[in-house]
C-alpha cells in the first residue's frame, strides 16, 4: 500500500457501521461505534466533510471545531465517493456486499457503465439491482418508523431507494433555509427515534472552487450554522451525530493526466470510476495493469481486482455481483494526481475531487453532540 494511503477500517470505525450502531443503542444493545446513549437521534451527513478539511479550517467552524477533540475519526468505503459512502451508511456494510462499488462502473446485466448518483445507463429493475436492505427497511419489518429529509428530487431516485429506501422522504423546499431544514427533523422526531438529513452544498462547492476557497469556507461557515441551530432546537433526549462521505483534494492542472492522451494507458474496453480512483475493464488485466503501473509509477496504486479484493479495499464480504462490477484492474491515484477522461468532459472543470485511499480523503468526523455516556 501506498506510504500516503489508510486501509479503510470496516471492523469498527467506518461509516458503514454508524447506523447498526445507533440500531443497537435504539434496541438497548452493544454498538460497533461507541456512540452516546440517547432516546432518539438525527444522523446529519455533509457531503465533503472530512476529518482533515474540518480540522485544518476549523476557525471557519465555531461549533463543530468545539466537538471535533470528542469525535471519533471514521473511515468511510472504498473508493472514496458519495454513491459508495452513502449506501454504505444507509446499508450498514461495505461496498463487496451492497454492490454500489463506485461513481461509475460497468454493470452485466445491461453491459454498459453506469453513474450511481444520476443512474444513467443503469437497469430499470433498481429492486433487482440492490443486494442488501437498509438499515431503514430492516427497522420497518420490526415495526419502527424513521425519517429521510434531503431535497425533494432526491426522494425517487435510485441511489436514496438503494441506500435509504424504508425511511420517510420529507423533502426539503429551500435548502438555503437553515431553519426550515431544522423544522423537517423536529417534525420528524415527534413520531419517530431515528432520523437521517443530507447536506449536499459543501461537496458542491469544493469541486466548483477548491477546498480552503472563499466559497468553500463560506458554505462550511452554513454547515456549522444549521449543525448550531440542530444543537439548539432538537429535544433533549435526542443525539446529533454529525459526519461527512468523503474528504477532498485540490488537484492542480499539471497533476491531470488524461488516459486518452496518454498511449501506455489505452487498450481498455471501458473506464469507470472517476478522476482519482478508476475502475478499467480489460479481456487482458496482466498487461494493462502493467502498462499503467509503469505509465503511472509512484503517482498511483495500480492493482488488479483480485489483488484490490484481497487487500480488503471492499469489505470483508464480497457477492459475486459486486465482484463483477469491480474494474479488472483498479487504479487509486497518490498525492494530487488525477486521470481524466475525454469521455467525462465535466471532470475537466472540477477543483476538488476525491476516490482515492488518501487519509485526506478517507477519514471523516463523527462528531457527537448530546446523549450521555
Amino acid at each position: 500500500m501506498s506510504a500516503d494511503f489508510i486501509a479503510p477500517r470496516y471492523a469498527d470505525l467506518a461509516l458503514a457501521n454508524l447506523l447498526p450502531s445507533v440500531v443497537a443503542r435504539l434496541e438497548g444493545n452493544a454498538p460497533i461505534i461507541d456512540i452516546p446513549v440517547a432516546r432518539r437521534y438525527v444522523v446529519l451527513l455533509v457531503d465533503g466533510l472530512g476529518w482533515h478539511q474540518l480540522d485544518g479550517y476549523s476557525d471557519h467552524a465555531e461549533v463543530m471545531s468545539h466537538a471535533l477533540p470528542g469525535a471519533l475519526r471514521l473511515t468511510c468505503s472504498v473508493p472514496s465517493t458519495t454513491a459508495t459512502s452513502l449506501t454504505s451508511l444507509g446499508c450498514g456494510c461495505g461496498p463487496g456486499e451492497h454492490g454500489v462499488v463506485g461513481y461509475t462502473f460497468r454493470e452485466p446485466t445491461v453491459d454498459r457503465v453506469v453513474n450511481a448518483l444520476s443512474w444513467d445507463g443503469g437497469p430499470e429493475d433498481i429492486a433487482a439491482f440492490a443486494q442488501t436492505p437498509t438499515q431503514f427497511e430492516l427497522l420497518a419489518r420490526r415495526g419502527e418508523a424513521t425519517s429521510a429529509v434531503m431535497l425533494k428530487r432526491f426522494g425517487a431516485s435510485a441511489l436514496t431507494r438503494l441506500a435509504f429506501g424504508g425511511a420517510q422522504h420529507r423533502p426539503i423546499e429551500l435548502e438555503s433555509d437553515q431553519h426550515h431544514v431544522a423544522e423537517l427533523i423536529n417534525e420528524a422526531l415527534t413520531t419517530e427515534r431515528l432520523v437521517y438529513a443530507y447536506e449536499r452544498m459543501l461537496d458542491h462547492d469544493g469541486h466548483g472552487f477548491g477546498v480552503g476557497s472563499w466559497q468553500w469556507l463560506e458554505r462550511l461557515a452554513s454547515v456549522d450554522d444549521l449543525v448550531a441551530t440542530l444543537a439548539e432546537t432538537l429535544p433533549a433526549d435526542t443525539c446529533l451525530l454529525v459526519t461527512g462521505d468523503h474528504g477532498m483534494v485540490n488537484i492542480p492542472l499539471e497533476s491531470r493526466i488524461v488516459a486518452e492522451e496518454t498511449p501506455a494507458l489505452g487498450g481498455y474496453d471501458v473506464l469507470g470510476g472517476e478522476p482519482r480512483f478508476r475502475h478499467i475493464y480489460t479481456t487482458d488485466p496482466a498487461r494493462l495493469a502493467a502498462s499503467w503501473r509503469r505509465e503511472l509509477g509512484d503517482r498511483a496504486l495500480v492493482l488488479r481486482r483480485e489483488e484490490a479484493v484481497e487487500a480488503g479495499w471492499f469489505g470483508p464480504r464480497m457477492t459475486e455481483t459486486s465482484l463483477a462490477r469491480i474494474g479488472d484492474v483498479v487504479a487509486a491515484m497518490t498525492g494530487d494526481f488525477a486521470v481524466m477522461s475525454l469521455g467525462s468532459p465535466g471532470e475537466f472543470g472540477l477543483v476538488g475531487m476525491h476516490g482515492s485511499l488518501t487519509a485526506t480523503e478517507m477519514e471523516v468526523p463523527l462528531l457527537m453532540l448530546g446523549g450521555s455516556r
